[in-house]
């Protein structure tokens, strides 16, 4: 990979590496904290119920700390390299805001409702593919998804907190 900053680039990975350690630095510490809560001691019945979460995510604050004195630290003097080209950065972000649209449609509208619409519409717009295919794919693999965890495993998954479309086909 070239040491030139590119015109279409995007972040460094020096400070891809920055952010992502201060998150990761930030996280352990806010599960080290819930550990705490739990109990992270070792009494004489064994382990408290925080005691290997507390361990594991000192081992990550400490390991992202490292990275984060490297990041800043060791590689300041380093010629700049790019994290990602501009449109490979696209492509990425046309699958993590329909990603995203579909958690919040999970939460909102249900998982089997999300997962058709969400299908479909990847089928459609990346796939290129006909929208009675992409419909019927959709359709399926929603129907599908619904008789193996609600009525095979008897597993009920999300239904939608804000609006239940099964509601109307009679799956409460």
């Amino acid at each position: 990979m070239t040491n030139q900053v590119k015109e279409d680039s995007v972040p460094s990975l020096r400070m891809v590496d920055i952010v992502f350690a201060i998150i990761c630095i930030a996280f352990s510490i806010f599960l080290m904290i819930g550990s705490v809560r739990l109990g992270a001691k070792w009494t004489p019945e064994g382990p408290e119920s925080g005691y290997f979460p507390f361990y594991i995510f000192l081992m990550m604050l400490i390991a992202s700390s490292v990275t984060l004195y490297e990041a800043i630290v060791i590689n300041k003097k380093k010629p700049r390299e790019d994290f990602v080209e501009k449109h490979a950065f696209q492509q990425i972000l046309c699958i993590l805001f329909p990603a995203i649209a579909f958690l919040i449609g999970v939460s909102l509208i249900g998982i089997y409702v999300s997962s058709t619409v969400y299908i479909a519409i990847f089928m459609i717009w990346i796939g290129k593919y006909p929208y009675w295919k992409a419909t019927l794919v959709g359709l399926s693999v929603g129907v599908i998804l619904y008789l193996m965890f609600e009525v095979w495993f008897q597993v009920p998954l999300p239904h939608g907190s804000w609006f239940n479309p099964l509601s109307y086909v009679g799956v409460n």
